[in-house]
């Protein structure tokens, strides 16, 4: 197990900025040391005080959060912020892809690919959350992505399969729960690569308990690959100390080491 998420970490991220690198350049944002490995956050004293609301009474995500480090869903940190599933429920299918998998022999991430939705979730760096009655945006640090999420109770979309799966977004209460289906099973779902298939049917529930957290749990359903769904819960910390950085993976451009376009000469070169 060790040995498949050292060459994980290897493969799907050093080719650009690690997420390690990440975890290390964060004290630049300010005087907070960044999440530690084992995915218990470290630094200043979350935000006290209520959670904010939007003009209908609904609660505001809106923020820069800092989020546990799942590299492996299976795992809990020991700082009790994140919990994983011990066992995972595999089909036989699914149970083969995961023992066939070995990041030493490709890895979609080490090519700049789309981690794709819950990968994405998984990720140490922070996520900047944007809010208005209609939307959530999720803006990742990671790759400079970002993932627009109707909220107004709208029904999915019919088009093609994707990487980060088609989300709709409704209320249960003060609970935003996110529904993504749609995927286009080319991604895993965490950094030792545990797989899913496009059959993955994603639920995710946002909750403000207070202005410093977000409690955040994801529901796994993929009946190719596991027998049963199954639940990982954590917890964001607000860090109004702390801005959004730039992100770049280009790696493996393909059209670059084809020839089609040259590498641009600058004046500091």
């Amino acid at each position: 197990m060790t040995k498949r998420f050292l060459s994980s970490v290897g493969v799907g991220l050093c080719l650009t900025i690690s997420a390690f690198a990440q975890q290390g350049a964060a004290p630049a944002r300010g005087a907070a040391t960044p999440a530690r490995g084992n995915g218990a956050p470290r630094g200043p004293k979350a935000p006290e005080g209520p959670a904010p609301k939007m003009a209908d009474g609904k609660p505001d995500f809106s923020g820069l959060w800092q989020r546990p480090y799942v590299p492996d869903m299976t795992k809990s940190s020991r700082g009790g912020d994140q919990k994983g599933m011990a066992e995972l429920p595999f089909t036989p299918w699914g149970e083969k892809e995961w023992k066939a998998y070995d990041a030493e022999k490709g890895d979609y991430t080490g090519a700049c690919l789309p981690f794709g939705l819950v990968r994405s979730m998984n990720s140490p760096d922070p996520i900047q959350i944007m809010q208005n009655k209609t939307y959530m945006s999720l803006l990742y640090e990671q790759n400079t992505w970002f993932k627009v999420i109707p909220i107004d109770g709208r029904p999915h979309r019919k088009g093609t399969p994707t990487w980060f799966g088609d989300s709709v977004g409704h209320w249960e209460g003060d609970t935003l729960v996110v529904d993504t289906v749609n995927f286009n099973g080319r991604t895993r779902l965490d950094t030792i690569g545990h797989p899913h298939s496009d059959q993955l049917h994603v639920v995710e529930k946002f909750s403000r308990p207070d202005l410093g957290h977000i409690n955040y749990e994801i529901t796994i359903d993929d009946p190719k690959t596991f027998t049963k769904a199954w639940t990982n819960t954590r917890v964001f910390t607000l860090r109004p100390d702390w801005e959004i950085m730039e992100y770049s993976c280009e790696e493996n451009n393909k059209s670059f080491w084809e020839g089609r376009i040259k590498v641009p000469k600058y004046e500091d070169q």
